[in-house]
């Protein structure tokens, strides 16, 4: 029997939203005959084992009642250990990873369970950090030649072009920290402030009256498209927040939130979007299900926006709208991350010829 463990959580500022993605995977998961381990990383960086069917609530104050310490050991034989006088190792086949933002997403908890020899469903560590590198990925789909917004690296060197604006930070996850602002010294006065720019943060254009369009792209048992979703903003909004995303629907979540799915769109429109994401599903090094954003100006253009690598409710509720069940999305997951090898790394090419030829004592 196949041991899943389902991780969630971890210290970002999307650590609520992330619990929420892994207990719905959790549930999801239920009756499918795998052995389902849960795994739930603090916003201090500790991990436990919790019991696997427990609710939102739970989480409210930390490690709920019943979670057990473990720690995540790299190096031969790694993995998750149990805290016991003597550590017992949890045996995990694959981690179905559902970390929003942070080291979850940014290719820090990929490469420690790539030193670990774990298996693991989603981007692999290069592809997490280049999805979480909005700089990057703008400059990737523009070199494919498909449209993007005007975009710099946010100083104090004004941008080549006029506001409004909006100011992203460069390394982070959903909508967190994103601001529209009418000037370029506004967008420097976030810079200094914001938590959420400290890393570096990127400059827009502001395309006004353009709306969101999202597609999920899976690449397992086959690069695939989902249908298209408008997401439906509050009268006057600028930016689809974070609060629209996961808080505005009937339960906390990005499933529930407000949308037009499948999104009435004109023919080209649609085809542009699904060509564009199936083209960058290569070269953006997708793995798993990520959701790739557009914006519409409403009649026919269309830019790229960001990949979100692992998005919200890992973007089940797109598939399940072409008739794809839960389990099954969930599933080709699992079965994409343990048809390939953990990621192993070679010494190839060392051969201790610099060390032998070495002429000089090292002072010790």
């Amino acid at each position: 029997m196949t041991r899943v463990a389902v991780v969630f959580g971890g210290p970002s500022p999307e650590h609520d939203i992330s619990i929420l993605t892994g207990l719905h995977v959790v549930h999801t998961l239920a009756g499918t005959g795998m052995d389902v381990t849960a795994l739930y990383w603090t916003t201090g960086g500790d991990w436990y084992e919790v019991p696997a069917r427990l609710e939102a609530q739970d989480y409210v104050q930390g490690p709920p009642k019943g979670a057990t310490p473990v720690r995540l050991v790299v190096g031969t034989g790694g993995g998750w250990v149990e805290e016991r006088r003597k550590p017992r190792p949890l045996g995990v086949d694959v981690a179905l990873l559902c970390c929003h933002g942070g080291p979850g997403e940014d290719g820090t908890l990929q490469a420690s369970l790539d030193l670990a020899g774990i298996r693991y469903t989603g981007p692999s560590s290069i592809g997490a950090a280049l999805a979480m590198d909005k700089l990057a990925m703008h400059a990737v789909a523009a070199s494919l030649d498909i449209p993007v917004a005007e975009q710099a690296p946010l100083s104090a060197t004004p941008p080549p072009f006029a506001g409004p604006y909006i100011v992203k930070p460069r390394f982070g996850g959903s909508s967190i920290g994103v601001q529209a602002v009418d000037d370029h010294d506004t967008a420097l006065a976030l810079l200094r402030t914001s938590v959420h720019l400290r890393d570096g943060a990127v400059i827009e254009q502001y395309l006004d009256g353009w709306v969101d369009l999202n597609v999920a792209v899976r690449t397992h048992p086959e690069v695939q498209c989902s249908p298209i979703e408008r997401p439906l903003r509050p009268e006057g909004e600028r930016i689809y927040s974070f609060a629209e995303k996961y808080l505005g629907g009937t339960g906390a979540g990005m499933e529930t939130a407000p949308r037009e799915l499948p999104a009435q769109l004109p023919d080209g429109v649609a085809a542009a979007i699904v060509r564009h994401a199936t083209l960058l599903a290569e070269p953006a090094r997708i793995r798993g299900i990520a959701r790739i954003d557009f914006l519409w100006d409403g009649a026919e253009r269309v830019a790229f926006n960001e990949i979100n690598a692992i998005p919200g409710a890992l973007s089940l509720y797109l598939w399940q709208a072409a008739g794809l069940s839960g389990p099954q999305a969930v599933g080709d997951l699992v079965a994409e991350a343990l048809a390939a090898p953990a990621r192993t790394f070679s010494s190839a090419g060392n051969t201790g010829e610099a060390l032998r030829s070495a002429k000089r004592k090292l002072a010790i």
